[in-house]
């Protein structure tokens, strides 16, 4: 058998031609398809609209917004950048979107090799990486624009629409595409992965594409969000973020104890939580208590002069209420929650610390259910009810969710402002703050991680939750999630 063979430098030769002659196409069919936009416009006007909230959904108003291949710039102006940025190759799609966006900017590119020198909040990708030449090298652009706290969101067409969208084409309906890459969602994060960005979430929508009301309303708002009709939805929707890296700089650490009617667990709180990174602050929320809790704090602050300690009176009920107030007050630029109970160990808090400061975490969610328990630390029905509530709580948000009321959680300053300033979008129905920052964290696509931990026996005072009444709050709050960020 005779083998051809062929140099590197042939090799790379072919190789650009291809590419080049892809370009070209690409480049011609984009154009014309700008010089008649508006006719197809029609038909995909309403898919557009429905992937446009969706990406509203996950980027805030006023950030830092790059859209590679903008086209007319629709996408970005619809997520109210404070900046925004658009690239696209085609001079007559930039020619449309000037006159019709002039608060944004727009950079003549192609995606495989643009370079602003700059970064960005978002980086987003409507509807590209079916097209492009070279997936990986995109993505390896764009992993030169973010800065560690970026957001990369980025849609693709599920293979299971291509015979569909053919038919379309036949009728009409749609503008002939140009050879698609047809991508799983596997063969996504793989090329994220390879170039050094992680994916924090997958997540389908739209298996209604067309403006039939209610029809399209019914069939993406919620059945697209449940099996089996999920398996038939037309646009899997990624969210990025760059591969972590160790935080260099040492933080100073906040932990927030809200304390009611805790007065025997107060001296040892202030002997065993440890001293973590540039230093740690003990910030105490008393919440009106029936005890000598109070006084405990006062004294063991008196006491303990060494001791960066400080007490504030809880200006409402519940424990959210306080860990709110301990969280206004710390100056920490990283916050931690320890439950005044001790039934999680003080000690454990340097491993929160670890998994957050590797970059690892954005949010260290502590986890009760994976080792044994002391025989007393949790009552039957409050396991059955965690139970339930962590599987509710992994499909609501799409990341894994061990356990929703384990008190322990490490988030930075900065992210939680972000989730604060932005609660009204939930509400404040949350009285044990779990939840809130849960939902808080999901919603701004923070890497949640669960951190396992061994949960003790209360051996002071009694707990201050009901099972049966906080249990049916709970259900109502994982109902209106569903309504805020699951069927949206």
């Amino acid at each position: 058998m005779i083998r051809t063979q062929v140099s590197h430098a042939e090799r790379g030769t072919d190789d650009s031609s291809k590419f080049a002659a892809h370009t070209k196409e690409s480049l011609a069919y984009w154009t014309e398809f700008a010089r008649t936009f508006e006719r197809w416009q029609g038909p995909r006007s309403y898919y557009q609209r429905r992937l446009a909230e969706i990406y509203s959904f996950l980027i805030p108003p006023g950030m830092r917004v790059l859209e590679v291949g903008c086209a007319r710039g629709d996408l970005l102006a619809a997520l109210k950048p404070g900046y925004g940025v658009g690239v696209d190759f085609c001079p007559a799609m930039l020619d449309l979107a000037r006159p019709r966006h002039p608060e944004l900017h727009f950079v003549q590119a192609d995606a495989h090799d643009f370079d602003l020198n700059e970064t960005f909040d978002y980086i987003v990708c409507l509807d590209l990486v079916n097209d492009l030449w070279d997936v990986q090298k995109v993505f390896e652009n764009i992993a030169r624009h973010c800065h560690p706290g970026t957001r990369v969101i980025l849609n693709a067409y599920s293979r299971l629409w291509e015979i569909p969208r053919k038919v379309a084409e036949k009728l009409g309906l749609a503008k002939p595409q140009l050879t698609q890459n047809w991508l799983a969602p596997g063969d996504i994060e793989n090329l994220l992965y390879l170039a050094d960005l992680e994916m924090i979430r997958y997540s389908v929508d739209v298996l209604w594409p067309f403006w039939t009301p209610p029809v399209h309303q019914v069939a993406n708002k919620y059945l697209a969000k449940l099996i089996p009709f999920r398996w038939f939805a037309l646009a899997n929707v990624f969210v990025a973020r760059p591969r972590p890296r160790p935080i260099d700089r040492e933080p100073v650490v906040s932990v927030v104890v809200a304390a009611r009617n805790e007065a025997g667990n107060i001296p040892q709180i202030f002997d065993r939580v440890p001293e973590m990174g540039a230093g740690t602050e003990l910030i105490f929320v008393e919440g009106n208590s029936t005890d000598d809790t109070w006084g405990a704090v006062e004294r063991e602050i008196a006491k303990r002069p060494d001791v960066n300690a400080r007490l504030f009176k809880q200006p409402g009920k519940g424990k959210g209420d306080a860990v709110r107030k301990g969280f206004r007050e710390a100056s920490g630029d990283l916050l931690m929650i320890l439950d005044a109970d001790l039934t999680v160990a003080p000690e454990d808090l340097p491993r929160f610390y670890e998994a957050w400061r590797s970059g690892k975490a954005e949010f260290v969610n502590g986890v009760r259910l994976v080792y044994p328990m002391e025989d007393r630390a949790m009552r039957f029905f409050n396991h059955i009810g965690n139970k339930f509530f962590s599987m509710a709580f992994t499909w609501l948000l799409s990341q894994s969710i061990k356990d929703t009321l384990c008190g322990t959680k490490v988030l930075s300053k900065r992210d939680y402002e972000t989730i604060a300033a932005n609660r009204a979008y939930f509400g404040e129905i949350d009285p044990f703050g779990d939840f809130d920052l849960l939902f808080g964290a999901a919603k701004y696509n923070l890497k949640i991680v669960d951190l396992p931990v061994r949960y003790g026996e209360r051996t002071y005072g009694e707990t201050n939750i009901h099972r049966w009444s906080h249990g049916a709050l709970l259900l109502r709050m994982v109902i209106k999630a569903m309504r805020k960020i699951k069927f949206v």
